[in-house]
């Protein structure tokens, strides 16, 4: 999905910047500044990495999807930061990653990738364990505690209008217990109509599991952040160590 993942926005560079300041205001209220390390290690394409490089934050990125790091690369050239990309599963950071960060982050619903509670409890050792004493582990998911309540079988589309014509995204979902088959769906109808279909497993993770995991691994505080709140489109969940 690296090549398409851009579909997913209006405008993707100016999603960098805006979802940069979001994360900047959080790092400030929590006592982190500009000079502060950061480790996204769900980088994707980019998207939170790149926006915080051109802050000034210094910033190591990686992701377990070649594409996607391939597609991050080119993209931070582009946009003139140095950044240092790996290849890392975040249940095992410490296998590529020998320092300790101020800030860790995994967005965009990273997390719930995680199928099993011991795949989960395996990433939160492992990110905690790149994170500082003092620092903060920073993610997003999706807000499950509301989605599990009538398990939706579809998300809302987006409608992008562009001045070739329109793009459409949307998500279909298959539940079983807590666990779900997401379908992302993404119609390019601008010059020429392009249909593009993806699929994966995400598992639902409460707010309160999260929580209890991150605090067992060392946290002092665990505070969840609502889109109202915070100006992201997800919940924010910010673990201090």
């Amino acid at each position: 999905m690296a090549t398409q993942y851009e579909k997913l926005f209006l405008d993707w560079q100016s999603t960098t910047r805006e979802q940069a300041a979001i994360l900047d205001r959080i790092f400030n209220d929590n006592g982190l500044d500009r000079k502060a390390h950061v480790l996204d290690c769900a980088c994707g394409i980019g998207t939170q990495s790149i926006g915080l490089a051109t802050l000034g934050y210094q910033v190591s990125a990686s992701d377990i999807s070649d594409g996607e790091l391939s597609e991050a690369r080119e993209r931070a050239k582009n946009n003139g930061v140095l950044i240092r990309f790996e290849h890392a599963d975040f249940r095992h950071l410490s296998e590529v990653f020998h320092e300790q960060f101020d800030i860790v982050i995994a967005m965009d619903n990273a997390l719930p990738h995680m199928l099993t509670r011991t795949d989960l409890e395996s990433a939160i050792k492992s990110i905690l364990g790149r994170t500082k004493d003092g620092g903060v582990f920073v993610a997003s998911i999706r807000d499950y505690d509301t989605l599990l309540e009538t398990k939706p079988s579809h998300s809302t589309p987006y409608i992008h209008k562009t001045d070739k014509g329109q793009r459409i995204s949307f998500q279909t979902w298959t539940w079983e217990d807590d666990s779900y088959h997401f379908v992302q769906y993404i119609i390019d109808d601008e010059e020429t109509l392009q249909i593009k279909k993806f699929e994966c497993d995400y598992r639902a993770i409460r707010q309160d599991e999260l929580t209890h995991l991150c605090i067992a691994n060392g946290c002092s505080e665990v505070i969840w952040m609502p889109p109202v709140d915070s100006g992201f489109y997800q919940p924010i969940v910010i673990a201090r160590k």
